[in-house]
Parts: structure tokens; C-alpha cells; sequence
């Protein structure tokens, strides 16, 4: 069992920034990859981006060169930088976290809400 709090989400300005951040607890010795999604309204779930235990890091092209994803294996967070923030980036942004399993194994957190205005 892996249990996913997120943090750090908020009401910014357009051009703004906010950090996310996820704290993972319980049963981690296996996790592999983790991961932020969010999820607009009418819209389905996006990958925003992702983090291996070993650094390897991906971006969906939307955010690419504006956020910027790390991860601390000693204190099991992962956190997500936003920055120059624009209104469609507006959603409930979810950490994932990922157990080396067949089929894998999903983790969640209950998620964030980031809002940006203009």
C-alpha cells in the first residue's frame, strides 16, 4: 500500500508560478516511476510529467521548458515546478505513483487544484 499526498496548489495570476509537491508514504520499496497528471474540466486525464527512481525524466510538450519535475528518493517526494503559468494549465493536478508489478500497479493522491487567472 502507497499512500500519495499532494500539496502546493493554489490561485495564480497568468505568468505566475506555483511548486507542487508529493509525499509518499507506506509500502515504497518498489515504486519505480513517478509521475503528476491533471485533469481539466471535460477533459480527460494528462500526462504532465514524469520522474524514474533514476532521474530519467519526460514532459507532454504543452509544458515543456515551463515546468520542471524532480524527485528525492531519500524523503520520497516528487515535485512539480510550474512556471510562466497560463490559464489552460488550470486543473486538478494528481500525483501517480508506480509499483513494478505485471499488470503495474497504480498509485494515487486525491489532488490539487491549481487555478490560473487572467
Amino acid at each position: 500500500q502507497v499512500h500519495l499526498v499532494e500539496s502546493g496548489g493554489g490561485l495564480v495570476h497568468t505568468g505566475g508560478s506555483l511548486r507542487l509537491s508529493c509525499a509518499a508514504s507506506g509500502s515504497i520499496f518498489s515504486i519505480w516511476g513517478m509521475d503528476w497528471y491533471r485533469q481539466a474540466p471535460g477533459k480527460g486525464r494528462e500526462l504532465v510529467a514524469g520522474i524514474t527512481r533514476g532521474g530519467t525524466t519526460n514532459y507532454a510538450d504543452s509544458v515543456k521548458g515551463r515546468f520542471t519535475i524532480s524527485r528525492d528518493n531519500a524523503k520520497n517526494t516528487v515535485d512539480l515546478q510550474m512556471n510562466s503559468l497560463k490559464p489552460e494549465d488550470t486543473a486538478v493536478y494528481y500525483c501517480n505513483a508506480k509499483r513494478m508489478a505485471v499488470p503495474v500497479v497504480d498509485y494515487w493522491g486525491q489532488g490539487t487544484q491549481v487555478t490560473v487567472s487572467s
